[in-house]
Order: C-alpha cells, then structure tokens, then sequence
C-alpha cells in the first residue's frame, strides 16, 4: 500500500519524500503521507441526499412492479401479500403516527399489508387517525389490543393477524425508504433469503419542519461474531413467515432486547446463505429523550437482557463462555473458555536482529500460562557471532532453532516460504505465526486459542498497536489501499472507532500474520502460505483460502500486542521491492476477482477504500 501513496506525490516532492522517510522510518511515514493524501470526511447530511432514490427512479421501480410482478393468490382467490409490516403502537404521537403510515401506505411495491397491534385503543386520537387512514386504504388492519403488555407481546399480536410471506419489522415512530419494499422484493426474487436486513440511519426534527438525518450504520453482511458483539442487524428486519413459526415469535422474557434475541434465535437456525443484507440506507430510527437510540441510560434493563439473550444463545450453539458487558451500552464481550490442551507452534522468523528476538521470546514465556507450546525460531541466514551465541542459548533452554537456506536464485527474504518451512518442524494443531517485531502482552494466547477452538472458525488475529499506543491493524480489508489494507492504522488505540468496530470481536475477511492463530488442520487444506507472494498479502491469501473452507476469521481486540512493525526487513523503497509488490498485487486482485469487483462482504460497500475508518465513500 505504501507504494500506491508514493506514486501519488507529485515528482517535486519525491526526493524530498524519501528523506523523510530516511530520517523517521516507514510507519512513521506512511501514516503522515495517508493523512495528507486521504480524501476528507464526507458529512453524512449531504450524502444521504445525494443517494437516496430520487422520484424519477421511484417512478421507473414502481412502474416495474406493475409490470413485472404477478399477485399471489390463495387458494380462495383472494389476495395473499408478501409483506406484512407489524408495527406495535402505543401512545404514538400523531405526527409520528401519521408519517409512519406515510411511508408505508406509499411504498412503491404495493402488494403488502400494514398490521398495527394497537395497544392504546383509548387515544381518541390515535384511533381517529388509524380509522381515516384505513377507510382510504384497505391494506392498513388495525388490531386492537385490551391492554398494553409490552412491545414482544404486542408484536405476537401482530405477527399472529397477519397473513404475508414474510413479516417486516418496524417500531412506531420510525420511518422507511418509499422503495424499502421493493428492494427487498428484488432480493427475494432472486435468491432464497430467509431473512432480510439492510442499513439504517437515525432521524430527529431539525427544528424547521424538516428532519435531519445522522448517524448512519453502514453494516457487513452476514457475521456472527459482530452479532455477538451488539445487535448490529437492528432495523429493517424482514422475516420469512415458516423460519418465524419454526423458531418461535417473540419472547416476554427479554423486555428490552426483544429484537436482539429473536434475531439470535432466528439465525441460529439458518446459514449465512440465507440471511440477506441490503447495503442501502433504508430504515430511519428516531431519536427523543425516551428512545434507546438518542439516549442509551433510558433503558438499563435492556442491556442485561441482551446478556441474557446471549447467554441463551450461546448454550444453543453448544458454546462455552462469559458474557459481559462493555463500557459502552448494548455492546457485549465473550470470553469463552478453553475447550481443552491442544499443544499450539509459536514460528518466529529471524535474520540476525538479536535483541529484537530476545525480547519477543521473552514476552512469549512472561505472558504465556495454561496453554502448553512450542517455540520455533526459523533461522534465515544470519551470520553475526551475537544471534549465533542466542540460539546456542535458546536451544539449550528448549527452544528449537531450525535453518531455513532457501533456494539457489531466489530472494533471501521469502515470508511464505520461511513460514511453511517452520509448520514442517511444528508438532502442534494450532500454528501461530508471530514476527519477531511483536511483543505478545498477559492473557494473549489464551484468548487465541479459546476463539480459534471452536469449530467455526479457521484462524484469528489480534489488534496490533505501535509502541507509541497507534493502532497498527485492528484486522484487514480487502481493497482498502487497492489490494488489502489494515483498518484504524494510526487511530489512538484507547479509541473505540467506529460504532466500536476497533474494539469489538467479529468477522473480517482476512487479519495480518504479524500474529495470527491458524488450526493446522485448515492452514494445510488452504495448502499453506503461497510462496509465490514472497511478501506482500500472503496472510491475505491464506485467510481467504480459509475462508473458502466455510471457517470464520475472526478479529479479537480483547488481545493486544506491540507490534514495532518492519524493522527488521530495512528498506522496502528499491526498484525490486517495487516490482514484486506489483506482481504480487496483480496475482491477488487476478486471484480473488469476486472481492474486487463485488466488494469485501465484511465492510459495506458505501464506505471509501482510500480510508481505513469506516469513512463515507465520496
């Protein structure tokens, strides 16, 4: 990726460049060029204007439903829609009540009914405004509830009246897109989705009788471990009605996180496959001092609720572990537990660099317990009396020293190679692949291991932060920088980021091999590191193949490790460095064409691939 920055400088600055380089090094630089170089923020405000469906193409979509969509019928004959939108409604305010049934009497794809599980059927006003709205259009039902016994049981009543393919989800004083409809139906159509989701934003009044909209959540597809984290699927959820009947509808015994633990059970019934994520901006959640999304301590028994419902979760996954609860509302730790005593291969590649060795070693026996392991140093031709005096050391404390010499006319410097050659001498089922620049920190290997143990999952990677507290990596996407980038590089590590995203454990597409935890018996069906990319995206590689193997990679940030990243490898700026990093860059977007051309699935499409902090794409 620094290459990509450097032909971006204008030739004037060149020289001048490489003398900053020279005098502060290649992380030091490389994160002032990204700063000076990186497109500026986006607000958000302006954008969502710009990307909304326009009339001219609500017209076009509408008329496409008219053409191109046949009515479902039952049996009888009679109508038979595919969405029923259930909204539990209880002292709505008419203005928001009136907007709501605004927006999804006007959608676009018309075939849908609009069930409203009245539970305040003593609001004159309420019921005025219901009984207008459903004398001009047949398909809003008003369903009038005794009394008001909660939002899961007021929506049962919902769910249980009404009568489409799939059940939509919406609370009562948000607000969809006029087309939220229509592309759902356009997923359907095309695939065997069983549930729906797409990205939402949050509104409140603007003070002159408009709304403004803030805060956007951008989502990735499918990922289980973010779901663990926080409800981050939310709003706009779409359901088929046999997966609800299969599962159960909502449950009284999570008031609060209702949402959060239908959703758990739901997916725990169905592959990713079938979970469907439309990246548009299509739910707007409103925001008063009362709501959970404008202000979080409202509603203190949600958040144990949702521990609750993680809790149950993960007994029905068959799952060992604690959940707790973050600092910051409704976002969740699990610390799972060890499942056993597996021996795990700690391979450390060195040339020369003793100090550096030293130290990396002795972090590994400081902060190393309960896990039994190896320690393999891969030797790579060192010469100096004082790395040679370190080994002897070494070996005579345990530690195996193997010597890779590689190969007559190739570079001396082969990262996948030198790293195959030590899982050839590893005895373990679980590799770790640690630079000889990072300093593992207290609690660190068991944190890996207890994640990489279960059985979805094929590798995991830690954060990584420079010596001065910067985030190095908080795991990688695929195209950020052209090829593949680190996310949060230079952000201040004590930073959450975005919606916490540096802080929470999920799904990436792939984490970087400065130290990463692979299960032998994955890492040998992706048949290793490709030693035709000596140095660049080889951990990339690796994780997608992973990836192919139906097995999760996952992001843990509750390990963290110093990473003084490259000082070993001395100048990567010459003109064969330059030329491999090309080679290797052409075979990876040749390789993984799917992720260039459709986008990572672990990062939204809507953001820039010239940042890495979750920016607005201009």
């Amino acid at each position: 990726m620094g290459r990509s920055l450097l032909r971006k400088l204008k030739p004037y600055y060149v020289r001048k460049a490489f003398r900053y380089l020279k005098h502060y090094g290649p992380k030091d630089f490389l994160i002032r060029v990204r700063e000076r170089l990186a497109p500026e923020e986006v607000p958000y405000g302006p954008w969502y204007e710009a990307h909304k469906t326009g009339p001219g193409q609500l017209d076009r979509e509408r008329e496409l439903f008219r053409t191109e969509y046949a009515l479902p019928q039952t049996g009888k004959g009679e109508r038979s829609p595919l969405f029923s939108v259930v909204v539990p409604a209880w002292r709505t305010p008419e203005t928001y009540l009136r907007q709501l049934l605004d927006c999804v009497l006007g959608q676009v794809f018309e075939d849908f009914e609009l069930v409203i599980a009245n539970a305040s059927p003593e609001d004159r006003t309420m019921s005025r405004v219901l009984k207008e709205a459903g004398e001009k259009d047949g398909r809003l039902r008003v369903i009038p509830l005794s009394s008001n016994e909660g939002i899961a049981a007021n929506t049962n009543a919902g769910i249980a009246a009404s009568r489409g393919q799939f059940v939509c989800f919406m609370d009562h004083d948000d607000l969809i897109a006029p087309d939220a409809l229509f592309e759902a139906w356009q997923v359907i159509r095309s695939g065997n989705a069983d549930l729906i989701y797409t990205d939402e934003d949050k509104i409140r009044d603007d003070g002159q009788g408009g709304t403004e909209h803030f805060q956007p959540h951008f989502k990735p597809d499918f990922n289980p471990d973010l779901l663990r984290s926080n409800n981050y699927i939310c709003h706009f959820l779409m359901v088929r009605r046999e997966l609800i009947e299969e599962a159960g509808a909502l449950s009284t015994d999570f008031d609060g996180a209702q949402d959060y633990e239908f959703i758990l059970r739901l997916t725990d019934r169905i592959c990713g496959e079938r979970i469907a994520h439309i990246p548009k901006v299509l739910y707007h959640w409103r925001t008063h001092e009362q709501s959970t999304s404008d202000n979080p301590d409202s509603k203190q028994y949600a958040y144990e609720s949702g521990k609750r419902a993680l809790e149950a979760h993960l007994l029905r996954r068959g799952f060992r572990g604690e959940v707790v609860q973050t600092k910051d509302h409704g976002f969740y730790r699990i610390r799972y537990e060890l499942a056993g005593n597996p021996l795990v291969s700690i391979i450390i590649p060195n040339r020369e660099q003793r100090d550096m060795l030293e130290r990396c070693v002795a972090a590994v026996r400081a902060h190393t317990r309960c896990v039994p392991y190896e320690v393999i140093v891969v030797e790579n031709n060192s010469g100096s009396k004082e790395i040679l005096d370190l080994y002897r050391k070494l070996r005579a404390e345990g530690i195996r020293v193997v010597r890779w010499k590689g190969r007559e006319g190739e570079p001396a410097f082969n990262f996948s190679a030198i790293n195959n050659y030590g899982v050839k001498h590893a005895r373990g089922d679980y590799l770790v692949f640690l630079n000889n620049d990072v300093t593992v920190q207290d609690g660190w290997l068991e944190e890996l291991l207890s994640v990489c143990e279960r059985p979805d999952v094929g590798a995991v990677g830690p954060k990584l932060v420079y010596p001065d507290g910067r985030i190095q990596s908080a795991g990688i996407v695929v195209g950020i920088g052209q090829v593949a980038g680190s996310l949060f590089t230079g952000m201040n590590s004590a930073m959450s980021g975005y919606l916490h995203k540096a802080s929470l454990m999920q799904d990436l597409s792939a984490v970087t091999a400065a130290l990463m935890i692979v299960k032998r018996s994955a890492f040998e069906k992706a048949g290793g590191f490709d030693e035709s990319l000596a140095v660049a995206f080889n951990d990339v590689d690796l994780c997608l193949k992973i990836g192919r193997q139906k097995l999760l990679v996952v992001y843990d940030p509750f390990t963290a490790a110093v990473h003084d990243e490259s000082v070993s490898r001395g100048d990567e700026y010459t003109k064969d460095k330059a030329q491999r990093f090309r080679r290797e860059a052409a075979l990876m977007k040749s390789r993984w064409k799917e992720y260039y051309e459709q986008g990572d699935p672990c990062y939204n499409p809507n953001l820039s691939l010239e940042r890495w902090d979750y920016t607005l794409k201009p």
